[in-house]
């Protein structure tokens, strides 16, 4: 099973700038092709860097979550600061994380590894918690020896 840990975090608020995935959950090429699309619009474009403008620290979130009925895909920062007009204020809840560490040579490889290790791995075989929904994030929190390097955070529930 993939390293992870179960750690306790207060309740946080990230700022997102957004897109409604259409590809089907099931679909990972078609899913990870539609936000590596976004990433790359949000970074050329220059809202991604307005974003982090705001940001209380040098993480970025790629935040999965369910909003009406839709798979919708966020690029935020952790802000106090007002969301811009666009953005989504996305409240994360106090409790406990499923917390997967990991690398890659990209940002997108990144999310994409820890995606699969958090989902695919640990979810499946932790035994005391479950994920019953709400937003989950990627967090890219630095570079180092050319890698990026960050975690995946899944708020759980206790079985």
């Amino acid at each position: 099973m993939g390293n992870y840990i179960l750690e306790e975090k207060d309740s946080f608020t990230v700022i997102g700038l957004g897109t409604e995935l259409k590809s089907d959950y099931t679909d990972f090429a078609g899913v990870n092709k539609e936000k590596s699309d976004f990433w790359q619009a949000v970074s050329q474009d220059g809202r991604l860097d307005t974003l982090k403008s705001m940001a209380k620290n040098d993480y970025i979130f790629a935040v999965n979550e369910a909003v009406n009925n839709k798979m919708m895909h966020y690029a935020g920062v952790m802000t106090e600061s007002p969301a811009p007009e666009e953005a989504r204020v996305i409240q994360f809840p106090k409790g406990e994380y499923v917390v997967v560490k990991g690398e890659g040579k990209t940002a997108d490889e990144l999310s994409i590894n820890l995606t699969g290790i958090a989902f695919g791995q640990v979810l499946p075989e932790v035994k005391d918690v479950a994920y019953v929904g709400g937003p989950n994030a990627t967090v890219e929190m630095g570079h180092r020896n050319g890698f990026v390097y960050g975690e995946m955070w899944i708020p759980v529930v206790r079985k």
